[in-house]
């Protein structure tokens, strides 16, 4: 068997799985010390449990725990047939204009931390006709003024939705046609998701947060953020990138600004 295997484009569970691509992931766990499986192509009860084996004892490919669910997302199956980091590459566009613009701004910082507040800040906020006084949460601003910095080097109408509310942006993406890949969708197939895209995440009460996909290697995303942190966090101090987020932690999904 080669050491790399193509993911085919949908996790794998008991049950719902296509019985080649069972085999191949039989035959993998067997190798890896995680069985002894029969190789018969059925994803039953012994397959999920040495699954879980697999994710518990292995790492991912870039070193992190792997979610021990029994499921072999393309996580899981990258981890376990030894596929390398493929960053995907978008060719050239609006989306890719704004995501450049947005690299330029890694490292701006709220003044004071934790004020939701500061000369940049506030120019984002500004952006989406919000008052920075009101010391509102400033990601989905970002991302529009990212845009709008990117259309007015274009000389072209920045098609981003005007609005500081993330989830908003969400809704009325979807009333204006703009394409969208869901969570669900991007986690069967990653390949779906590109430098460019806004990624939307909904944590419930109409909490969300937003910011930039720069890269995609398998099931996990390089992005750029403003109001985050480090750790993630959604009221963060900055604009950073990150290296942590995982395509399955992005619940809403993601917006594709490239040809609109």
């Amino acid at each position: 068997m080669p050491d790399i295997v193509p993911y085919p484009g949908r996790p794998l569970a008991a049950g719902s799985a296509p019985a080649d691509a069972v085999m191949l992931v039989q035959q993998r766990l067997d190798e890896r010390g995680c069985g002894p499986l029969p190789v018969n192509g059925k994803y039953g009860p012994a397959t999920t449990r040495a699954v879980k084996l697999f994710q518990a004892r292995f790492p991912d490919t870039q070193g992190h725990p792997l979610v021990v669910d029994g499921t072999v997302g393309p996580i899981t199956w990258a981890a376990l047939f030894g596929a390398p980091p493929v960053v995907v590459e978008a060719p050239p566009s609006l989306a890719t204009a704004a995501l450049a613009v947005a690299a330029g701004e890694i490292g701006q910082m709220e003044q004071p931390p934790g004020s939701n507040r500061g000369p940049r800040v506030d120019e984002y906020v500004r952006a989406v006709g919000l008052d920075p006084a009101g010391r509102f949460p400033w990601c989905a601003a970002f991302v529009y003024w990212c845009f709008a910095r990117a259309a007015t080097e274009a000389g072209v109408r920045n098609p981003v939705i005007r609005t500081g509310g993330v989830l908003d942006h969400w809704r009325r993406a979807a009333e204006k046609g703009v394409p969208r890949v869901t969570g669900t969708a991007a986690k069967g197939s990653p390949a779906l998701v590109r430098p460019g895209f806004v990624f939307v995440m909904d944590f419930g009460g109409g909490v969300g947060h937003t910011g930039f996909v720069k890269a995609v290697a398998g099931g996990h995303l390089l992005t750029i953020e403003g109001n985050t942190n480090d750790g993630g966090s959604r009221e963060g101090v900055g604009v950073f990138e990150r290296r942590e987020r995982e395509i399955a932690s992005i619940t809403k999904g993601f917006l594709d600004y490239s040809g609109v």
